[in-house]
């Protein structure tokens, strides 16, 4: 029985109900999360404004650095038990579980470091007078994690939340909680003072909606479904509370004609089916240069025909899905396509021993997809690519540009104009240029422009949105 965090200790919900856990690999119900209500985000808001006042508004930067790198090096000692956590509550192959947990650590490190390096400026102004700004922390920011990239998304978003000077209450998505709760309790182990970080567990309507319309919470990030992101929007805006977007993406990769094609193919492949393509920035169009539309298609099928998909501790290419809703809608989508007549032209394989309990879906590779197709402008969040031709190169930017997504682009070529050229005209928060996701990337800032969202997570710019500009002017004499 998993309970709620709040002021470093665990407690039981107010309501006394529970949300089963299940496994994904085979649809299993092996534990039980506290079902939160707005009691509870109470309880967490007040216990976060404590700490702030009391405790964790006194440390200074530096300290609070100290802090931070203390929970990266206990993170760290804690792999492998972050990753079976991660493994059998998300569904992930061990290697992809094993990445997550790294990339936590590695973000608490980035985060440790930048503690002390938010600095103000100062203004030239009138005679006799001094003027200077002062970047400072909202206070109490609320944060909703999804499920797909847990560990990774609280390490982006709380890591830069506390570095900044916050405090935090984390509502994580009711199907993937079960590390976040231990990174809270280490955090606690590593001396974190009590309210700084909170976790309360539930469902989206009713812990979610209470964290977004809690009068104590100073700053709204979301991670999740642009509907879903529009309702914190409005919710927020009730109060003027500010907020960080991330509602995902359609995003596309461009293949050019002169591309190095042996390092496109298994990136493109990668980009679609890592975590089950329950990615937000899951490269799930691929736009190829009609001079080498066969050739190219041909490549990426053998490539699918060669995945397998199966149980998360098997560790091969392709877990589950994460819940047996997210497996319908993939089949929903993979179902309008076969009406449409939209061709298949290869799939990935399900082994014998993935239980039939279990929510898998064989990676699927479509080709001729309309541009006006549902496949090609919604997100299928699962490991579906969508291929369709392009002629020219301003074909290929409107093709990119013609969804009402905008987080991340890949092109590949060789020919250093027109990555520039493509960099520039498509509208997208990151465009990567011979490579995909950078691996890593820690430092990058993440983020979207359209549907996908706006404001930015990772790297030095995310300090930017967890704090408001204060401008002081002094007269002297």
């Amino acid at each position: 029985m998993q309970l709620h965090f709040i002021a470093n200790t665990l407690q039981p919900g107010s309501s006394g109900e529970t949300i089963p856990v299940i496994d994904p690999s085979d649809g299993q119900v092996f534990d039980h999360l506290q079902r939160g209500n707005a009691a509870d985000i109470d309880r967490a808001v007040q216990a976060a404004r404590h700490g702030y006042d009391t405790a964790w508004s006194k440390l200074n930067a530096a300290e609070r650095g100290r802090l931070l790198m203390r929970l990266s090096h206990k993170l760290a000692e804690h792999e492998a038990e972050l990753t079976a956590l991660e493994q059998r509550d998300c569904g992930k192959p061990t290697r992809q579980a094993r990445a997550d947990a790294m990339a936590i650590a590695r973000y608490f490190e980035f985060y440790a470091g930048a503690c002390d390096k938010l600095h103000g400026e100062t203004i030239p102004f009138l005679d006799g007078y001094s003027v200077l700004t002062w970047r400072e922390p909202h206070g109490v920011t609320g944060h909703v994690i999804p499920w797909n990239y847990p560990m990774q998304i609280f390490g982006r978003s709380v890591g830069g939340a506390l570095a900044a000077g916050n405090v935090c209450v984390v509502k994580p998505a009711e199907d993937a909680c079960l590390s976040l709760l231990r990174v809270a309790q280490l955090a606690a182990e590593c001396g974190f003072p009590a309210g700084t970080i909170n976790i309360v567990t539930g469902y989206g309507h009713e812990v979610g909606d209470a964290l977004a319309r809690h009068p104590g919470i100073d700053h709204i990030s979301f991670t999740g479904s642009p509907r879903v992101g529009t309702l914190i929007q409005q919710v927020a805006a009730e109060r003027h509370c500010p907020v960080t977007l991330e509602l995902g993406g359609k995003s596309p990769q461009v293949v050019f004609a002169d591309a190095d094609l042996d390092a496109a193919v298994p990136a493109i492949v990668n980009g679609i089916v890592q975590n089950a393509g329950q990615t937000c920035s899951a490269g799930s169009r691929v736009l190829i240069e009609q001079s080498i539309y066969e050739p190219m298609l041909e490549r990426l099928g053998d490539a699918f025909s060669r995945l397998r998909v199966g149980p998360a501790a098997m560790d091969l290419d392709v877990g589950p899905l994460i819940r047996a809703s997210q497996q319908q809608r993939v089949w929903d989508f993979l179902s309008d396509a076969q009406y449409a007549n939209i061709p298949v032209v290869a799939q990935g394989q399900i082994v014998d021993e993935a239980p039939d309990s279990g929510y898998y879906q064989a990676p699927t590779l479509l080709r001729d997809v309309p541009l006006d197709h549902r496949l090609a402008q919604e997100e299928v969040f699962g490991p579906v690519l969508a291929a369709m031709p392009f002629g020219s190169e301003d074909d290929a930017v409107a093709r990119a540009n013609a969804t009402a997504f905008g987080l991340a682009a890949g092109v590949w070529t060789r020919d250093g104009g027109r990555q520039l050229r493509m960099a520039r005209r498509i509208r997208s928060g990151q465009v990567f240029i011979n490579n995909y996701g950078a691996a890593g990337g820690v430092e990058l800032p993440f983020g979207g422009v359209k549907s996908s969202g706006y404001g930015r997570e990772k790297g030095l710019e995310a300090l930017i949105g967890f704090t408001t500009l204060k401008t002081v002017a002094i007269r002297h004499g």
